[in-house]
């Protein structure tokens, strides 16, 4: 059963409080661009993505998800942890020595959701393109969805995915890129400026469409509906999707400065009192 707008806001909150406890419990991570992108995952994962019970690498008779800029793991571990893919507490153990939540996703660990390592940027289009040329050949009807950071764009191998995809018309993937404007280095239009993405993409033969309002649960859920309604006509379909880096911080907003650094016990203590809930849940 799909959750309603107040239970997913709320699962949003609990998906940052996640976030910013195991980045500071090992002084280690990304919170900018996983705070960014919190109301996405919930919604894509709650609401968007057709699912199965359970977890198999095989994916057949249900949508998939591939995250290509594999440095937001703690998002993707809250969500994957807080959807039933594996107990809650082991988000305790995020970027400890064996463990299976490891700072960028890797398949050999075994953990239930990950479908691909992804450490290096640049790979997950050109990963989810072949999950959605396999389904194509299994007669398999469901979906692809991949994530994907605007400063990532700036890898070549992105553009050959991208031209691939619509060349021979992989029109089952739905494609969504991080607007945030920032990167490690600075902002993106300061570190390579890219000018218009959109154009870029429709230059390059996909359909594409805005939701400007990133980090909203209602607005996301309506793009990625309107999206969907576009596949399965001959083009691939990009998402721009419009968010602000540390979104539910005040104090990591607006910049780039915390795209990879943890916060302190007062800074968390901070953060958590910004994003507090009534039913607490914690791991």
């Amino acid at each position: 059963m799909k959750r309603n707008t107040q239970q997913l806001n709320a699962l949003a909150i609990q998906v940052r409080r996640d976030i910013l406890r195991m980045v500071h419990a090992v002084n280690s991570g990304h919170p900018g661009g996983s705070l960014g992108c919190t109301e996405f995952f919930v919604a894509l994962y709650q609401n968007i993505m057709d699912r199965k019970e359970g977890f198999d690498m095989d994916g057949i008779g249900e949508d998939l998800f591939f995250l290509s800029n594999g440095h937001i793991s703690p998002v993707f571990y809250s969500t994957l942890a807080r959807s039933g893919y594996f107990p809650v507490s082991e988000l305790a153990t995020f970027r400890h020595i064996n463990s299976r939540l490891q700072g960028h996703p890797t398949t050999h660990e075994g953990l239930p959701g990950i479908r691909m390592a992804s450490g290096s940027l640049g790979q997950g289009l050109s990963v989810a393109i072949g999950a959605a040329q396999a389904k194509k050949l299994n007669k398999d009807n469901h979906l692809v969805f991949s994530l994907h950071g605007d400063g990532e764009l700036q890898e070549g191998q992105n553009w050959e995915a991208i031209m691939y995809a619509s060349a021979k018309k992989v029109d089952n993937i739905i494609a969504t890129v991080d607007l945030n404007g920032q990167q490690i280095d600075g902002s993106t239009d300061e570190v390579l400026n890219m000018g218009s993405i959109a154009a870029k993409f429709i230059a390059f033969g996909w359909d594409v469409l805005e939701i400007t309002q990133g980090n909203n649960i209602e607005a996301i859920i309506a793009g990625m509906t309107e999206a969907k309604a576009l596949t399965g006509k001959g083009k691939p379909v990009c998402v721009l999707l419009h968010t602000e880096m540390g979104n539910g911080v005040d104090f990591m907003m607006h910049t780039h400065a915390w795209h990879g650094k943890a916060p302190s016990d007062a800074q968390l203590e901070t953060a958590l009192l910004q994003n507090y809930i009534d039913t607490e849940s914690d791991y």
